[in-house]
């Protein structure tokens, strides 16, 4: 089953109507441009988005020629439609806008934000079943606290995607962090 080109067509021209010239016009493909933290940072920059979701076999070729201005897709797999895939880049896109999160401060230090995952958070209480909160984010002093966090982050991103770290946005205090992290684990090796 593929989605007809003229119902399709004709929705873009009434929103271009009623609301006006949309600054994207996204078409939401397996076949489009990865989805990424920085794609959600762009789009979170446009004032007017239209997504147009596929079902099935998706749409009309001419839809993607004559209407959409881009092509998206949230990952190298195919849903039965592109439903989903739009509200994950509702949500991905949302929550930069101020105000959505509570904190600004977090979404700035979410994973993938400077291309690095996050660092593990912890709850109380501080032991469950012999596995212990991290003493250093029990102690206290604000500056170790945070050099552990950017060390754990840069841990964790060499450990579950490595391929980020060539990437990243690093400042001089974690290339320095991630120097050490590779000498002690080469020490380790060693012994």
């Amino acid at each position: 089953m593929v989605m007809k080109a003229e119902p399709l067509m004709r929705a873009v021209s009434e929103i271009r109507e009623t609301r006006g010239t949309p600054d994207s016009v996204v078409s939401l493909s397996p076949q489009g441009r990865t989805f990424t933290q920085k794609e959600a940072e762009r789009l979170g920059r446009l004032e007017h988005i239209v997504l147009l979701c596929g079902r099935y076999e998706g749409m009309d070729e001419r839809v993607r020629d004559m209407v959409a201005t881009e092509e998206i897709s949230i990952g190298d797999y195919v849903l039965s439609g592109g439903e989903l895939a739009a509200l994950v880049i509702v949500d991905a896109v949302s929550r930069l806008v101020p105000g959505v999160v509570g904190d600004e401060q977090s979404v700035a230090q979410d994973s993938f934000s400077r291309g690095l995952l996050d660092y593990p958070h912890y709850t109380r209480p501080a032991e469950i079943a012999g596995h212990r909160v991290p003493d250093v984010l029990l102690s206290g002093h604000h500056a170790d606290v945070r050099r552990w966090r950017r060390k754990a982050a840069l841990v964790r991103t060499l450990d579950r995607r490595p391929e980020l770290i060539a990437t990243a946005t690093l400042d001089e205090e974690e290339r320095a962090l991630l120097d050490e992290i590779r000498r002690e684990r080469s020490e380790r090796e060693e012994h």
